[in-house]
């Protein structure tokens, strides 16, 4: 546990430090706040591979992403991190990325069933997600919506090809017997699944849906 609060100290000045780069990019060089916002995601999700590298305990997984929670909450009261923020519709996703990824961490340590049960739906989350939205909003073909989140046909596309790849690439890292390219039906149906929760997510909640999906996903088509 002691090694956790230092390990603990180490990744929450990752976290600031990726926070003050998005706030320098946005205040200093004018960047969008769309781009640095991904940028964070992005930032965050790779910071959090660390996670299972660093922190035995999931109560202090638990503590830091309640810490940052607390933190991005007390930002959007007072106006702060706009380079997070700073955009032009309704979010909850930056309060819902801590949790996605505690939520991740505890199904690996309660199942007990591999490494890729984390980084699997983290790594879709931080790298498919962005992906997506940023295909989506650069060419906005196909525009289609579901339960009143308005996507495009391009934007799931891309979410779906990246998914399938992360599937194969974070399968073969981490050695897994059952993730190979001879069931490919299943990667396919696993990478579907995924890119339907995306897109009937709107608000930010694409942050629970896209883990959870994948989590289920994962424990149903590989037991």
């Amino acid at each position: 546990m002691k090694n956790d609060l230092w390990n603990m100290l180490l990744l929450g000045t990752l976290f600031l430090l990726l926070f003050g780069l998005a706030e320098l990019l946005y205040q200093q060089l004018k960047v969008k706040a769309e781009f640095t916002r991904k940028l964070v995601h992005i930032g965050t999700g790779i910071i959090c591979l660390l996670f299972p590298v660093l922190i035995t305990s999931h109560w202090s997984v638990f503590i830091l992403c309640g810490l940052f929670t607390l933190v991005l909450g007390v930002s959007i009261k007072f106006g702060l991190l706009k380079s997070i923020h700073a955009i032009d519709r309704k979010s909850v996703g930056s309060l819902a990325y801590p949790a996605a990824v505690y939520l991740c961490f505890l199904t690996q340590a309660l199942l007990d069933k591999g490494s890729i049960f984390y980084y699997l739906p983290l790594l879709t989350l931080a790298l498919c997600d962005p992906m997506a939205a940023l295909s989506g909003k650069k060419w906005p073909y196909g525009s289609y919506s579901i339960f009143g989140a308005r996507k495009t046909l391009l934007g799931s596309a891309v979410f779906f090809v990246c998914a399938f790849i992360t599937v194969i690439i974070i399968g073969h890292y981490l050695h897994e017997p059952s993730l190979h390219m001879s069931q490919i039906t299943m990667i396919c149906t696993l990478a579907f699944v995924v890119t339907i929760a995306e897109a009937c997510s709107k608000d930010g909640y694409d942050n629970i849906s896209i883990p959870v999906s994948s989590i289920l996903s994962m424990y149903v088509l590989f037991p």
